[in-house]
């Protein structure tokens, strides 16, 4: 019992910090309970002074991946800004509708659906929040309604990434495993017919929310739809599919007005001046060119993705007792042994969406539309202004995630995950989601909350007799919902959006959702 208090009061300390009336920046928070975890793994569990340097070395460097995406999305945000062409985008999305919840669903909804599927990591919300601020919404609105409307794909996000890789080390069958994801897609697909509702509010009211409730529904099963069909024979395109199919019927839908309440704007939008189709076409380069781009990287089958993964060493350097350093074909950097120790750290320069494509189409767009050195310029300097304080957050976060998880069977987070399974015995099944929303909470991932719970999940399935398939797919529901509330998802969402300390201030809202979404899941599980 002691093990447990000691595992659950600092992640308490942290909540409060961030939640309370004069809330501490996530700069702050972050790194001091990083600094109390890693005295109780010294003093309390007895950790070894080596293995809590290497896992400190092992979180700064783990933060070079959310950070370089967080600035190649700032990089792409500004470059289309400061170019003109996010006026030119701007004016053709109004030219469809100029009906504010329309606006969101297509862009919040359906293309942040697509480009879940296609990436993951972060990159929905970098890339579709910025969008619909440029629209004229409320930055800090469009942050809270981007976290909570990216849940619903996130189990087949990145091309399944979750599902297949979340769940490899468990030894299911193929079986078993399309069986996860067809009860994942169908607990989401519950879900979503609430949950957008709750993620509109955020930005508009009920009452426009009621007026325009046919078409959010439609929107929302142009996408589930076909997401759910897919899901019955496979788990890597469902998110990516549902998305492209939503996405155009979505705007279609809008531009017919139906489900849509109507204004007079809308009767004299045909008034409204036409903006050239090459014009529009120009603007959408640097967003087309980046969807084609995750498209082609992230397809198994075209074989662009094992060419970007391909581990084969290049190069490697023995650091004595540092570690070992090594550099592989595709430039996968490594470090492991480091100090000596089994942990490890490695960034995939080519694959993790950075360099590829965010870095890659700003540099394409640079000529393409027109900049001049003077904006160039401007571009860089705002990123570079804009991501100093998150870096130490996701410093703080990165290294707080790895001491909560040092100890193996015994370590903060598994204490707390068993503690939290043996307390609601064969009632687990309407808890087993939010085990995963808590390890995607911890590590910013719903991948590696799988990693994290998926073997606890399955012991707690087989020891209290319910179905595998079902908890491993309310775990994976878990971990998606869990983005709600992800700290590195509202560091990273808040910084492209140039929202300064407001983290806790987010999690306080976005936890409501989160809660609900658990709920059901937990109902709708009882039926499968």
């Amino acid at each position: 019992m002691l093990n447990l208090i000691i595992s659950v009061v600092p992640i308490l300390l942290l909540i409060w910090m961030m939640t309370k009336r004069n809330a501490l920046p996530s700069h702050i928070a972050l790194p001091v309970t990083a600094t109390i975890i890693g005295a109780l793994q010294l003093f309390y569990f007895g950790s070894d002074l080596t293995e809590l340097s290497a896992n400190i070395m092992a979180g700064i460097l783990s933060a070079i991946t959310p950070i370089s995406i967080i600035a190649g999305a700032i990089l792409l945000n500004r470059t289309i800004a400061l170019s003109g062409a996010e006026a030119v985008i701007r004016r053709w999305l109004e030219n469809i509708s100029r009906n504010q919840v329309a606006q969101l669903m297509i862009i919040g909804w359906a293309f942040a659906f697509m480009i879940e599927g296609a990436s993951g990591f972060g990159t929905p919300a970098a890339i579709a929040a910025p969008i619909l601020v440029g629209l004229g919404f409320n930055p800090l609105q469009v942050a809270m309604l981007a976290l909570v409307m990216n849940t619903v794909p996130v189990s087949f996000g990145a091309v399944g990434t979750p599902t297949w890789f979340g769940f490899a080390n468990l030894g299911l069958t193929e079986a078993e495993l399309l069986e996860t994801g067809r009860n994942s897609a169908l607990m989401h697909s519950i879900a979503a017919f609430i949950i957008p509702l709750l993620a509109l509010r955020f930005v508009v009211s009920w009452q426009q929310i009621r007026r325009n409730l046919l078409f959010i529904q439609l929107s929302v099963l142009s996408c589930t739809i076909p997401y759910f069909l897919l899901a019955q024979w496979n788990y890597e395109f469902p998110a990516l599919v549902g998305g492209a199919v939503g996405m155009s019927l979505s705007v279609l839908l809008a531009k017919m007005r139906v489900g849509l309440e109507t204004s007079e704007d809308d009767h004299n939008r045909a008034a409204h001046e036409a903006i050239p189709f090459g014009q529009v076409l120009k603007a959408m380069s640097p967003t087309l060119m980046l969807i084609g781009i995750l498209i082609v990287t992230r397809i198994q089958q075209l074989g662009i993705k094992a060419m970007l993964n391909d581990a084969t060493p290049m190069l490697n350097i023995d650091l004595g007792f540092l570690g070992q350093f090594s550099v592989s074909q595709a430039l996968i950097i490594q470090w492991s042994e480091i100090f000596g120790t089994s942990t490890a750290w490695s960034y995939k320069t080519l694959y993790v969406p950075a360099l590829i494509p965010f870095f890659l189409v700003v540099l394409i767009s640079i000529p393409v539309l027109g900049l001049s050195k003077k904006v160039v310029t401007q571009v860089f300097t705002e990123t570079a202004s804009r991501i100093r304080m998150p870096f130490i957050a996701l410093v703080g976060a990165l290294i707080m995630v790895k001491f909560m998880m040092m100890g193996g069977a015994n370590s903060p987070i598994m204490t707390t995950g068993r503690a939290f399974s043996e307390l609601m015995g064969t009632n687990w099944q309407y808890f087993a989601s939010y085990l995963g929303a808590l390890g995607a909470f911890f590590s910013g991932s719903a991948t590696v909350s799988n990693l994290t719970f998926g073997g606890i999940q399955q012991t707690i399935a087989h020891t209290v007799d319910l179905p595998q398939t079902t908890i491993l797919a309310l775990q994976s529901v878990g971990g998606s919902m869990g983005n709600m509330v992800c700290i590195n998802n509202i560091i990273a969402v808040s910084t492209i959006l140039g929202i300064a300390n407001k983290e806790g201030y987010i999690i306080k809202r976005t936890v409501v959702p989160m809660v609900l979404y658990g709920i059901i899941v937990a109902i709708a599980s009882t039926f499968i």
